[in-house]
C-alpha cells in the first residue's frame, strides 16, 4: 500500500527559545503580539494553517 505525506510543518514561531529545536525554520518573538504577527503573516505567506498549541508556541502547518 501506497503512503503519502498529508502534512508537513512549515515552520515554528515561538517567544521561548527553550520551547523550539530542529530543521524547521524557526522564528524567535520577542512577545505575544509579535509572535501573532508572524504566524498571520507566515500562514499567509507560506499558504499554511498556524495551530497554537501553548502560549508561546505556533505551527504553520501545511495539509495536503
Amino acid at each position: 500500500m501506497s503512503e503519502s505525506l498529508t502534512k508537513v510543518i512549515l515552520s515554528v514561531i515561538t517567544t521561548n527559545r527553550n520551547r523550539a529545536s530542529g530543521g524547521t525554520p524557526i522564528f524567535y518573538c520577542d512577545d505575544q503580539k509579535e509572535m501573532e504577527l508572524f504566524a498571520k503573516n507566515l500562514e499567509a505567506i507560506l499558504d499554511g494553517i498556524a495551530h497554537r498549541i501553548g502560549e508561546d508556541v505556533y505551527l504553520i502547518v501545511k495539509h495536503f
